[in-house]
Formats: structure tokens, C-alpha cells, sequence
């Protein structure tokens, strides 16, 4: 279908969408056809921008014979021939399908893998680096679990994050992160390389994800190190394990038995809602995974080197030397970078 006819069918799409919403109807039906009409609004706004350019356009080629006109007419042509590949660029962009979990919260999974202490100390560093970017962005930023290990460093970290387009903005971090530094505690000066664990996991509510009670085992105990004395009083923490899957959640930062529950079922929803969506994706594009990575964990995406000052993305091969700036929460270079490959992997996939 050329590209023409489709925005037709937008257009009359639209128009249709006008018609339905009357005074006559209402509920269910108004709700469905005012938020479908939302949603391709700003395309059919751009269609409209699109056509009358390609109109003027051709007013303009019109004109060029008239000596009179020429210069005028050239310099509009000219104009207008570099508008209208950015209007087409920009409704094919709109257009993609959308990710349905792009909109939604985020839960932030940080764990500190090899390196010992300065793995962990690192898995600080990077999750006090999500916290500034989501300060940065007026984000609200909720702490579910901070598992605190020596020398200041985390042995896990998990954070609810909410606010706009949260997941659409952090998807792309999930991967294995990589540091290169020479650690506090090391006395020859040499550097070492560790290695974190980061996962963004879209929120899911209880209608996403229906877990059956009957699937779950849910062990309490006493919760251990740090969090109070009621930590040796009281069997307040919770384990979950949803026996279909075999994924297994603790918690234990709150004093609340019911918190910590809840906590940990939202962590399972969000586990288990990004476990559908893997495999209703697993058909991918080789090239798209190839350019931004599937996102698992296993697969190194970034390195940090600290004595050069410098951040790299494995996955774009794009470098920065402002590794102060990202660590005070400076992602968007990275994560723009990423949203346009994406969407370049995507609009080349359709052609």
C-alpha cells in the first residue's frame, strides 16, 4: 500500500471518528471512538501539513517559468523540497506500532554482578544515576528494596519509578554495564574491570497480569542485616515463589509483612509481564537486535572508563567523554541515540 492511500484511509478514518461522536451516543462507544480520534489527531494534523506543502510545492513548480516569479518560486521550491521528506519522515515515524507498555511505570532492577565490592559499590553509583535522571525529569522515583553492603556499595537495588513515558525512555538500559576504574582499596593502582546488572521491567497491574493463588508459595521469615531491631522479633520478611515459572521474589524492606507482600507481587507482575512480552516478541528482526539489543541481561551494553572520562554504548558505538555528566544522570545523548536507531531499524524493517 503506497504511502498516499494509507493516509487517505487516515483521513477518512478521522472523519469518521467526527461523525460518531454526536450527541447521540455515548458511553463505552463515545469513550472508544474520542480516545481512537485523540491518538491519530497529531497524524492527520501532519497529513494536512503534508499535503498543503506538496500543494505549494507544486503551485510553485508552476511558476517557474514565469520570469516574473522565478526567484520567488525557486526559493519556495527549495524550501518546501526540504519540508516535505521531514513531514513523510515524521507521519511514518508516528505511525509504527506502538510499544503498548511505552506509557507505562517502570520497575529498576540493579544488581551488582563480578567485581566483589567494587561491583557493588559501582551498582550504587549507577542506581543514584537513575534516581537524578528521573528527578531530571520530574519523575517520582520509589525505593522497594536497597540492600546495602559494605564500603557503601549495594548488594541489589529496586526502585519503582512512574511519571510519562518512564518505560519508553529506560527500556533500553537493561543490559550488563561495565566499569573500569582503579577501586578505593586497591593499593598498586592498577585498573579492574566489574560488571553491574541493570533491568527496567514495564509495570503491570493486577488486569495485565491474573496470578493464580493457587501458583504461588509464600514463605515468611525473619528478615536479616540492616532495617531495625524488629528485624529479629518479628517474621516479617516475605518470600514468593510462582511455581509455573520457577521466578522467585523476596522482600524484606519494609516492617510490614502485608508491605513487604505487596511489594513483592508487583515486582512478580512486572517479572512475569515482561516474560509475555519476550515471547510475543521473540520474532524480532535480527538487525534491530543486532543495533539496540534484546535487553537481556546477559549482554553487555555500556562501559563506563573512568580514568579516560569517557562512556561507550556497545550497542550504537557511540562514545562520550563526559562521564561526570552521565553519572549525574545525563542519558538523554544515549538514550535519544537509541530511540533513533530503534525507530530507523523499524521504518527499514517496513520498507
Amino acid at each position: 500500500m503506497s504511502l498516499s492511500v494509507k493516509f487517505d484511509r487516515i483521513l477518512d478514518r478521522a472523519d469518521e471518528l467526527r461523525a460518531l461522536l454526536s450527541p447521540t451516543i455515548g458511553g463505552e462507544a463515545f469513550v472508544a471512538a474520542s480516545r481512537e480520534l485523540a491518538e491519530i489527531e497529531p497524524v492527520v494534523a501532519r497529513i494536512d501539513e503534508l499535503r498543503e506543502a506538496e500543494r505549494r510545492a507544486a503551485d510553485a513548480e508552476t511558476l517557474l517559468d514565469d520570469p516574473d516569479m522565478h526567484e520567488l518560486a525557486e526559493a519556495e521550491l527549495g524550501e518546501l523540497k526540504g519540508r516535505i521528506p521531514e513531514l513523510e519522515h515524521a507521519i511514518r515515524l508516528a505511525l509504527l506500532p506502538r510499544d503498548e507498555a511505552d506509557e507505562r511505570a517502570a520497575i529498576l532492577e540493579i544488581r551488582p554482578a563480578a567485581g566483589g565490592d567494587e561491583a557493588s559499590l559501582f551498582a550504587a553509583e549507577l542506581f543514584a544515576m537513575y534516581q537524578k535522571y528521573a528527578g531530571r525529569n520530574g519523575w517520582r522515583f520509589d525505593l522497594l528494596e536497597y540492600d546495602e553492603s559494605g564500603l557503601g556499595g549495594i548488594k541489589g537495588g529496586i526502585a519503582e519509578i512512574t511519571g510519562r513515558s518512564v518505560f519508553a525512555r529506560l527500556k533500553y538500559e537493561s543490559g550488563v554495564h561495565r566499569v573500569q576504574r582503579v577501586p578505593a582499596t586497591e593499593s598498586q593502582g592498577r585498573i579492574h574491570t566489574s560488571t553491574v546488572t541493570v533491568a527496567v521491567l514495564p509495570e503491570a497491574e493486577e488486569v495485565d497480569v491474573r496470578v493464580d493463588e493457587g501458583d504461588l508459595r509464600i514463605d515468611v521469615y525473619r528478615a536479616s542485616g540492616a532495617g531495625g531491631q524488629h528485624v529479629n522479633k518479628t517474621e516479617s520478611a516475605v518470600r514468593i515463589t510462582h511455581l509455573p515459572t520457577g521466578i522467585v521474589v523476596a522482600m524484606q524492606e519494609e516492617k510490614s509483612q502485608h508491605k513487604n507482600k505487596a511489594k513483592a507481587m508487583k515486582i512478580l507482575r512486572a517479572r512475569l509481564y515482561e516474560q509475555r512480552r519476550e515471547s510475543l516478541h521473540a520474532t524480532r528482526a535480527a538487525d534491530r537486535r543486532a543495533q539496540v539489543g534484546t535487553g537481556d541481561r546477559s549482554e553487555r551494553i555500556r562501559t563506563y572508563n573512568f580514568p579516560q572520562g569517557r562512556v561507550s554504548d556497545h550497542r550504537i558505538n557511540l562514545t562520550l567523554y563526559k562521564i561526570d555528566q552521565v553519572m549525574e544522570g545525563d542519558l538523554d545523548p544515549f538514550i535519544d541515540a537509541l530511540t533513533a536507531e530503534d525507530q530507523a531499524a523499524r521504518l527499514a524493517a517496513e520498507t
